[in-house]
C-alpha cells in the first residue's frame, strides 16, 4: 500500500512550474499537488485549450512526476467568505475579483471552482483540495453575542452556495477534499460534523487532513482520522511548534508576523513541531488510507530548499505500510 508522496506547490507559486518540477524531481517526490494559481494551472485553460493541457502534461512526464489532486484554496476561499475584502484582492485573480462587488466575487469563485472540478477531470484527477470560506467565521469570539439564528444562517449560506458546485463535482466524478482550518465553515471538530450535516453528507464533499491546524487548537489529529475516517480524502503534512506556556504568549497569535518569537504557535517544517506523526500514519494505516501524502512547507523561519527535501526523507521514514501478517502469526504451532 506504499503511497505516493507528493509536494503541495502552493507555497513555491512565485516559481515557474518547470522549475518546481524539476526541483521536486530531484528532490525524490513521487508528484505534486498543483496548485491553481501563479502559472502552476489556470484551470479555465486546462478546460478550453487542448494545447494548454498537454504541455502541462509534457513537463510532468519530463521529469516523471504524477499528479492525484489539485487544489485551488484561494478561490474556494471566496464562496463564502464574509466580509470581502482587500485580503481577498491580495490573493484572487482579476479575473474573479473584478470590480470587487463582494457578491459578485463570491459569484465568479463558485463558477471557478466548478470549472476546477473539470479541469480536474480533463487531468484524470479525482479530488480537489481547498478551502470553502465562512460568513461566521467574524462570529469566533461571540462577542457581541452571535445568536443561533446567525449561525444556523452561516451554516445554511455554505450549503446553498456549495451544493451547486458539489453537482458538477458529482457529474465529473471529482470529490472536493475541504481543509479544516481555522477561517472556514469547518475548522474544529464540531464545526466539521456540522458543516457535513449542513450538506446531507453527499459523498462528494470530503476532508484534507492537515494536522497542524489541528495541535494549536488542542484537538487531537489521531483522533479526528479514525472519527472522520470515512471522509478522509487527501492528506497534507504540515507542521507547528507551540510556544506557550510562558504566561505571554496566546494561542490566537496576537496578530503577529510568523517566526515572531511572542507568537504562541507557528507553522514549521514537517517534522519540527509538536504533530505526533508517527502516531498519525499509524492511523492513517489503520483507516486504510491510500491517497497521495503531500508535503506542504511552511516555515518562516527555514528556507524551503533545505526544508523540502528534508520534510521528504522525514515523511518516508514514517509512512511505513502495514505488516502482510500479525506478529504474533509465528507462533501458531500448527501442523
Amino acid at each position: 500500500m506504499t503511497r505516493p508522496i507528493t509536494l503541495f506547490t502552493g507555497q513555491w507559486a512565485d516559481l515557474p512550474f518547470e522549475e518546481v518540477c524539476r526541483l521536486a524531481s530531484s528532490w525524490g517526490y513521487d508528484g505534486l499537488e498543483v496548485a491553481c494559481w501563479g502559472d502552476h494551472l489556470d484551470v479555465w485553460q486546462a478546460v478550453e485549450d487542448d494545447a494548454y493541457l498537454a504541455a502541462k502534461q509534457e513537463v510532468l512526464a519530463k521529469y516523471d512526476l504524477k499528479v492525484w489532486t489539485i487544489s485551488n484554496h484561494l478561490t474556494g476561499q471566496a464562496v463564502c467568505d464574509d466580509p470581502i475584502d482587500e485580503r481577498h484582492h491580495g490573493i484572487l485573480s482579476g479575473r474573479i475579483w473584478g470590480d470587487g462587488d463582494a457578491e459578485g466575487v463570491r459569484g465568479r469563485a463558485a463558477e471557478e471552482m466548478k470549472m476546477t472540478a473539470r479541469a480536474a477531470r480533463r487531468l484524470g484527477v479525482d479530488t480537489v483540495v481547498g478551502f470553502t470560506g465562512s460568513a461566521i467565521w467574524k462570529y469566533v469570539a461571540m462577542f457581541p453575542p452571535a445568536t443561533q439564528e446567525m449561525v444556523d444562517a452561516g451554516y445554511q449560506d455554505f450549503a446553498d452556495r456549495w451544493n451547486p458546485i458539489l453537482d458538477v463535482f458529482d457529474q465529473e466524478g471529482v470529490r472536493f477534499a475541504h481543509e479544516v482550518h481555522p477561517s472556514e465553515i469547518a475548522y474544529d471538530y464540531w464545526t466539521t460534523t456540522r458543516s457535513l450535516e449542513a450538506i446531507g453528507h453527499r459523498e462528494s464533499f470530503g476532508l484534507n487532513w492537515d494536522p497542524s491546524h489541528f495541535v494549536w487548537q488542542d484537538l487531537d489529529p489521531v483522533s479526528f482520522l479514525w472519527d472522520f475516517r470515512d471522509r478522509i480524502y487527501h492528506v497534507d503534512c504540515k507542521d507547528t511548534k507551540l510556544q506557550v506556556g510562558n504566561g505571554r504568549n496566546g494561542r490566537l497569535g496576537s496578530h503577529l508576523a510568523w517566526a515572531d518569537p511572542r507568537r504562541g504557535w507557528d507553522f514549521v517544517s514537517t517534522g519540527h513541531g509538536d504533530v505526533p506523526w508517527e502516531r498519525c500514519f499509524r492511523m492513517l494505516n489503520t483507516i486504510g488510507y491510500e491517497g497521495p501524502i503531500s508535503v506542504e512547507w511552511e516555515d518562516a523561519g527555514m528556507d524551503r530548499l533545505r526544508g523540502a527535501p528534508e520534510a521528504l526523507e522525514f515523511v518516508r521514514s514514517l509512512a511505513f505500510d502495514q505488516p502482510e501478517a500479525a506478529f504474533d502469526a509465528a507462533f501458531s504451532s500448527g501442523d
